[in-house]
This record gives C-alpha cells, sequence and structure tokens, in this order.
C-alpha cells in the first residue's frame, strides 16, 4: 500500500489555518485550474488579496464570519508520501468538530499567529493534542511578514511555546517561522528569514515517522454484515495485526470459533490483509456474527474488560454527572455505561486541577474517571495499543473523547 500520513492543523481563531491549507495545496500543484480562479473572484468580492483560507472554508457562513466551523479533509502529496490535512476549527464553540477530526490525526501542527502569541485557546488546543495522544506536533508561527520577519519575536514566542509544552510532557519535533500568506517557509527555505536553520514546513512533515501498529494481534471490529448469493460477507476495518485465508479465529465476546473462507477487498479477491486496511470476509462455518463484535485470533486475544479507568475531555453545556449512566462507543462496539468516581478534574485552559466538587464535570474540563459498562468489552489501556484505547461518550451527539488508561 502506498504511504501516507494523515495530521491535523489546530489553533485559534483567525492565526491562520486556513490560509496554511490552502497554500499547501497551492504550491503544491493540487489545485485544479477552476478552483484557483474561483480563489482569485471569491478573493476580488471581499475585497481581499490571493485569499487562501476561502480554498477550505467553502461555506458561505464561513466565509462571511472568517471562521471554520466544521473539520475538513484535503490532501497533497510531497517527496516521500501523500498527506491527509485536517483543518480543525479553532473557535471555541466548535471544540466538539475539532476534537472529532483531531482524533483521526497520527501527527499535529500547532498554528500561532506571530504578531499575537499564544492564546487561551492555543494552549487549549496543545492540551487537546496530548489528551488524544498525539505527540508528534510541529508549532508554525504564521504571519511572519506582519513582524518584519524578526528572529527576536520568533526565538521569543518559541521559548513561551517550549515551556508551556514541557508542562504537558510534550517536545515538539520543529518550531518553525512562516508567512503562509506570503508563501515563506512552506515548501522551500525562506530568503526573508536566514536565521532559521530547520527545515521548511513541508520539509518537517516528510520527517515525522510513521506510529508502528501491533502486528502481533488482530483486532477486526466488525462494521456491518451483507448477505451477497446466499453468502453472508463481514465487512470492516483491521485496527491491529493482520488476517490470512484459512486462519482460525475467535468471535469476541461470544467466543465462538470458525474459520476464515475469502478476503475481498475492492471486488479483488486476496490472500492475506494487514491493519488499517478496510475488508469483507466470508467464514465456514457460519456462525452468529453481529456490528459491534470483534474477530481475533484464539491464541492471541486482545484484552477485556468492563471496568477502567480513563482520561476524559467534557464536551457538553450540561455537565456529566457521577454515577450518570450514557453511551459509550469504542471501535465498533457500543454499551451503556456508568461514571462511578471522578478522581480529579483539570481545566484544559490553564492546565492547574479543579478543586472542589467531584460529582460532575462541566464543559471543557478534563477529568480521570473510573468507569463500568454493562458487557464486557475489548480494550487495552492507549499507551500499550493506541487503537484499543480511544473511545466517546454520547447523549444525542458525541459529547466526551476519552482514552483508556487502565483496566
Amino acid at each position: 500500500m502506498e504511504e501516507s500520513l494523515k495530521f491535523v492543523i489546530v489553533g485559534h481563531i483567525d492565526h491562520g489555518k486556513s490560509t496554511l491549507i490552502g497554500r499547501l495545496l497551492y504550491d503544491t500543484g493540487s489545485l485544479p485550474q477552476d478552483k484557483i480562479v474561483e480563489m482569485r473572484k471569491v478573493s476580488e468580492k471581499f475585497g481581499k488579496e490571493a485569499e487562501f483560507s476561502f480554498l477550505l472554508d467553502h461555506l458561505e457562513e464561513e466565509r462571511k464570519r472568517g471562521i471554520t466551523i466544521d473539520t475538513t479533509q484535503t490532501y497533497f502529496r510531497a517527496k516521500k508520501r501523500e498527506y491527509v490535512i485536517i483543518d480543525a476549527p479553532g473557535h471555541r464553540e466548535f471544540i466538539r468538530n475539532m476534537v472529532t477530526g483531531t482524533s483521526k490525526a497520527e501527527a499535529g501542527v500547532l498554528i500561532i499567529d506571530a504578531s499575537e502569541g499564544i492564546k487561551e485557546q492555543t494552549r487549549r488546543h496543545g492540551y487537546i493534542l496530548s489528551l488524544l495522544g498525539i505527540s508528534q506536533i510541529i508549532v508554525v508561527f504564521n504571519k511572519m511578514d506582519i513582524v518584519d520577519y524578526s528572529e527576536e519575536i520568533f526565538e521569543k514566542l518559541k521559548m513561551e511555546a517550549k515551556n508551556f509544552f514541557s508542562e504537558i510532557g510534550i517536545e515538539p519535533l520543529f518550531y518553525i517561522p512562516v508567512s503562509a500568506l506570503k508563501g515563506e517557509n512552506i515548501i522551500k527555505k525562506s530568503e526573508k528569514m536566514p536565521w532559521y536553520k530547520g527545515p521548511a514546513f513541508v520539509e518537517s512533515l516528510d520527517l515525522i515517522e510513521k506510529s508502528e501498529i501491533p502486528q502481533d494481534i488482530l483486532v477486526f471490529p466488525v462494521q456491518d454484515i451483507y448477505t451477497i448469493n446466499s453468502e453472508k460477507v463481514i465487512v470492516g476495518r483491521i485496527e491491529t495485526g493482520r488476517l490470512k485465508v484459512g486462519d482460525e479465529i475467535e468471535i469476541l465476546p461470544d467466543g465462538k470459533r470458525t474459520k476464515v473462507k475469502s478476503i475481498e477487498k475492492f471486488n479483488e479477491k486476496k490472500e492475506v490483509s494487514f491493519s488499517g486496511e478496510s475488508i469483507g470476509i466470508t467464514i465456514n462455518p457460519e456462525v452468529y456474527i453481529e456490528r459491534g463484535m470483534v474477530i481475533c485470533h484464539p491464541d492471541k486475544k486482545p484484552p477485556q474488560s468492563s471496568y477502567f479507568t480513563a482520561t476524559l475531555l467534557w464536551m457538553d453545556k450540561e455537565p456529566l454527572l457521577r454515577s450518570e449512566k450514557i453511551k459509550m462507543k469504542c471501535m465498533t462496539q457500543t454499551a451503556q455505561c456508568e461514571i462511578v468516581k471522578i478522581r480529579k478534574k483539570i481545566d484544559t485552559a490553564t492546565l492547574k486541577p479543579v478543586d472542589g466538587d467531584m460529582e460532575k464535570l462541566e464543559n471543557l474540563e478534563v477529568g480521570e474517571v473510573e468507569l463500568r459498562s454493562e458487557k464486557i468489552l475489548v480494550m487495552e489501556s492507549f499507551e500499550k495499543i493506541p487503537q484499543l484505547g480511544r473511545f466517546v461518550l454520547l447523549r444525542e451527539n458525541i459529547c466526551a473523547a476519552g482514552l483508556v488508561r487502565e483496566i
């Protein structure tokens, strides 16, 4: 399979995320000519010079308000591989959208306006990156043209950012001064900043190492089951491990065993499939199976538990109450779970512990919590197997993102 890497760009509103992405697409030749023409027309309409953010902020409401509302995924190619960019909204009001996008990323870019510096939302976004387990981070100081490409301002901001990240136990890979609007230090090193000795932004992306996915334990969550030509086809995405035709498999939590009869991907027969692939399989003999079950190898099963501790980011205006029963989703598994105990609370803006009431989590507070699910789930601590350690809580919509810490 061709290598690709997903990364998310986060930061305070108006610090230039969409402009940076638009510039990346433009400079890497990833845009059709009609999109470039449209960008120029729209920029003229709003009385601005070439405004690359309009390539991303395609909704009229976003254009008028000047903010990104939803997460947007776009693609471009550099020397080493293809990249999937997740543009996450910066406004506090849309933090849930930002978290949803960030949870799919393998690396993060935190963008900071060099003329404004680090804001409360900048700190919150940096903390959320760490909370969601994203440790490969690049910090970009944008709008260097506004501060006359000043080395002194860059070094001051870099030190401030370093101090912040040291508080949350992360060491960013690079700190890069850029001007997305002017195209400085994006694709190649900028002549306007000869004092900067590090890589240009795209060069730094190529230096990111893809995280290793465990291959020794098969985890294949069942997404759906179809009947095609009177045969049951089980579809899903292999989270970890690999699967071969003829393998004996066990279906959790029931424990029934069967064998893989065939594997198919995009109408192509395969003998073996690996982590990250979305496939369909047939089995023989047929056994009862439904969405949310997990297929594994009998000799090396993934951990299962109904009681676990987790770090939880609450994202609903109505607080989460201790003893509340709430829907949980981990991979394709769903279950009702109970908030048994709130051990500790942290303010995502100040990173300081919140004293007092441990009976509830307020909006945008982080809690260390203990949970009990109504049934056994396949899960593991995020540190051991990240794919099994991420989950969300739902009321009508997603209202919390969490990482399993211990089972």
